[in-house]
């Protein structure tokens, strides 16, 4: 193509699918970056027209992108057309959008002449998909742009209204948001729950039995208590120990035979391939993976033309992927591993459209590392691609097979139960590797005698609900319709920024002494703000503004007007929170007056009583968090810190003067190699 003729310009978001479509396409194309969204409302004001009720945005172009909006401007204006190509789903579409009004695309796209601004979608970047999409282009979905839109402007005026209110009654520093207060109260409800729960003891009976010798192999087994006087046992049933005993007791000098046997073939299907939310929980519990840091490598796979578009609640498979699928698990896997017809999987998501997709390969062929293949990306970003390759495989491969086995024996009043499963097909666990749990019992008949060998009595207690790991969070919040896929990930990383929430040692969220502070005054004041049905039936509105069938600004105007109104009234009545003052036995080491305890975004802390003279603060270390005096110094304590990172070390509280740190926790015992010695 001669140089003076004009190019195809056609705009992406990040200059890795710029590089990745610029593959695929000629010299007749110019591919281009926007670097992400090219209008925001402004940082300055709320940017939104409240007075005048329209609730109309003001968006600005930020600083940082203008001199990328101007480049493009030039770009766009020698160009013979413009192709938006930006991600499908509703901030891809609003990219789309401002970009034609950053661009100054309005006329050109108005006069609908072919060639001139087009709107492509697709859902992997790859050579074939591309060139589908250039050859259906569409027009840009104002319906997605306005759901899009209202969400952002719902955020702004939840987080730009609701957080001067915290800082004024609270502390500077504090913010609220629709989503991330939501994901607090869950937290923080949680560990209400686990303070309120009082342990409950119980006890179990299980007995090992031996089959007899009757010219075969003998065998042991675990049989529990089932049932007495044929009434099922329940898990809470046995409270005390002179219960257990009594039980114990008769079993004893009980006899034992064959009650009944039942053997059935039980079959374990494969789970559906990944959405955004299954592969966060699934990356979690198998990589310990961030929600953010899962999103991050599955972004850059998508990007690089290697998975699909990994924002989705769609389970739906293309008839090409299956096609491709069914072909490598017939050369590689074998027969006896092929589906008689691929597996289709319908989703619960109202919106998980058919022309979207699951999380998906573009290429089974292309192997992941742990398959003998040669898909090596950066460090842990090819754990990701392996478990979305596993993923998918798995799902189009047969059920895995297993002989389970129930046997019930009777002793006097008593009935014990033993259970067994033994697998006698993989299936789809060739390729999705998963922990099994088999226990051959042994092949006996109705009324044949058994042996006793022993009765164990245990006590247990009850324990309180767990706090919410990553994934069980995650769960938790599309489970109660709480944000969408594009937001889980930023949603938790928000709220430990925030300082509101942080991890265990089982790296486990609990809420910090700000987050519970702050969560305690949304409930009592604004309890619609984190309430989880109001926000799960403002997500469904805003589904309903997606599909055209709701107006966005009716949406802000019924949400907006009532919250105006109790907010007003809220900073009338809502008194200014006062911690206790706290005396302490500190005195500044500036100007030596007493040091009282205060309570800041990051928590408690000590701070000169000579403030606003003297601004002399210093860390609050309490006796729960003392883990004894440093083994060094002899003069500061030992406390848990935590690195960049987030990993937690031991360390001084006398640091930088005392530079003493340990990985291991003082008063747990370790084992040393001669290297460490």
């Amino acid at each position: 193509m001669p140089k003076n003729n004009p190019q195809t310009l056609v705009i992406v978001e990040s200059p890795t699918k710029a590089r990745t479509i610029g593959k695929f396409l000629g010299s007749a194309y110019k591919v281009e970056s926007s670097f992400g969204h090219v209008r925001d409302l402004p940082k300055s004001k709320i940017g939104i027209d409240i007075e005048g009720g329209t609730y109309e945005p003001q968006y600005v172009i930020p600083t940082k992108v203008r001199k990328r909006v101007t480049a493009l401007k030039k770009d766009a204006a020698s160009a013979s057309s413009v192709i938006l190509a930006t991600d499908e789903d509703r901030e891809g579409e609003a990219i789309a959008w401002h970009l034609v009004k950053a661009l100054g695309l309005d006329e050109r796209l108005k006069t609908k002449e072919k060639g001139k601004v087009e709107r492509i979608v697709f859902h992997e970047i790859t050579k074939s998909a591309i060139e589908e999409a250039l050859s259906h282009p569409r027009e840009i979905d104002l319906h997605l742009v306005d759901a899009q839109q209202a969400r952002r402007i719902l955020d702004r005026l939840v987080g730009y209204q609701l957080s001067p209110f915290l800082w004024k009654k609270v502390f500077r520093g504090l913010s609220a948001g629709r989503v991330q207060s939501v994901a607090l109260r869950l937290i923080a409800d949680r560990e209400e729950e686990r303070k309120a729960f009082t342990a409950e003891g119980y006890w179990t009976i299980e007995t090992i039995l031996k089959t007899q010798d009757s010219g075969k192999k003998t065998q042991d087994f675990v049989a529990a208590l089932y049932a007495i006087n044929e009434k099922q046992v329940e898990k809470l049933d046995i409270k005390t120990q002179e219960e257990a005993e009594k039980i114990k007791h008769d079993l004893e000098k009980s006899l034992y035979a064959v009650l009944s046997v039942d053997k059935k073939e039980r079959k374990r299907n494969p789970s559906p391939p990944f959405t955004t939310s299954t592969l966060q929980q699934e990356a979690s519990k198998r990589l310990r993976m961030s929600a953010k840091q899962t999103m991050r490598y599955a972004q850059s796979l998508y990007e690089n033309g290697h998975i699909t578009y990994m924002r989705t609640d769609s389970v739906n498979l293309s008839k090409e992927s299956l096609e491709a699928a069914k072909t490598w698990i017939a050369s590689n896997v074998g027969e006896k591993y092929a589906v008689s017809a691929p597996r289709i999987f319908t989703g619960k998501s109202r919106l998980a459209q058919e022309a979207h997709e699951a999380i998906r390969p573009t290429n089974p062929a292309f192997l992941p590392q742990g398959m003998g293949g040669q898909a090596i990306f950066e460090g842990r970003e090819t754990k990701v691609y392996e478990l979305i390759w596993r993923r998918f495989i798995a799902s189009q491969l047969p059920p895995a097979e297993f002989d389970a086995t129930t046997i019930d024996v009777r002793a006097g009043i008593y009935t014990l139960r033993a259970t067994g499963s033994v697998l006698k097909f993989d299936g789809f666990l060739k390729i999705w590797k998963s922990k099994i749990s088999e226990n051959e019992l042994p092949d006996v008949k109705p009324g044949e005698a058994l042996d006793l060998k022993e009765v164990r009595a245990e006590e247990h207690f009850t324990e309180p609900p767990p706090r919410y790991t990553e994934a069980s969070l995650v769960k938790a919040l599309e489970e109660n319709g709480i944000g969408r896929p594009s937001t889980y990930a930023p949603t938790i990383s928000v709220i430990q920024v925030r300082n509101y929430v942080e991890k265990d040692e089982q790296k486990r969220f609990m809420p910090t002494e700000t987050g519970t502070l702050v969560n305690n005054l949304l409930k009592e004041h604004f309890p619609q703000i984190v309430d989880i049905g109001f926000t799960a039936k403002m997500e469904e509105d805003l589904d309903e503004v997606a599909e055209g069938k709701e107006d966005w600004h009716e949406i802000i105007r019924n949400f907006h007007k009532p919250f105006a109104e109790v907010l007003a009234q809220k900073y009338e009545e809502v008194k200014k929170h006062e911690a206790p003052l706290e005396t302490t036995d500190e005195v500044c080491e500036k100007c030596g007056k007493p040091m009282a305890v205060k309570m800041g975004r990051f928590g408690k802390f000590l701070a000169c009583t000579g403030f606003p003279e003297c601004k002399s603060t210093k860390k609050l270390i309490t006796a729960k968090e003392s883990l004894g005096p440093c083994p060094d110094c002899k003069e500061g304590i030992i406390i848990m810190k935590r690195t960049k990172t987030r990993r937690f070390f031991y360390g001084c509280s006398k640091y930088p003067d005392c530079t003493y740190a340990s990985w291991k926790k003082p008063g747990v015992a370790t084992t040393t190699s001669d290297d460490d010695k």
